[in-house]
């Protein structure tokens, strides 16, 4: 599992003083950061081999801007061209959300999903954690 602090803006917040339910995605996808380095270790986006099929968030507690948000990040279910990325926010020791991506190893020139090579499956396996 991968493991990323960050101090949230006070820009994230919204009218009520909340963090917005619009930051999640952003902090999730800069979670997702070492998943992307285990497909593409360069981070080249000209050769980029990913495509994002599917996002889903549940929020489940009010979070706020003062406090250190910890987002946690694992591998779920590995298909044949396609991972689910399972990831938690904490803050204050409480579980705020919850994520699931699903990303798709992808050609972009041939416009396909390609089969995840099993170098890179063993490498995700590593970092497996529940996908209930």
């Amino acid at each position: 599992m991968f493991h990323y602090q960050l101090e949230p803006r006070f820009s994230d917040t919204d009218a009520l003083g909340h963090i917005s339910n619009t930051a999640l995605p952003v902090w999730f996808e800069e979670g997702r950061t070492p998943v992307f380095q285990i497909f593409h270790p360069s981070l080249d986006v000209k050769t980029w081999p990913l495509i994002l099929a599917r996002v889903e968030i549940d929020l489940m507690a009010q979070s706020y801007w003062d406090q250190t948000v910890e987002i946690r990040t694992g591998i779920g279910r590995i298909g044949n061209s396609s991972c689910r990325v399972i990831q938690q926010a904490f803050q204050g020791g409480q579980q705020i959300a919850r994520g699931v991506a699903v990303l798709i190893h992808y050609d972009y020139s041939s416009q396909k999903s390609v089969p995840i090579p099993d170098e890179i499956r063993a490498r995700l396996a590593e970092h497996s954690v529940d996908d209930a």
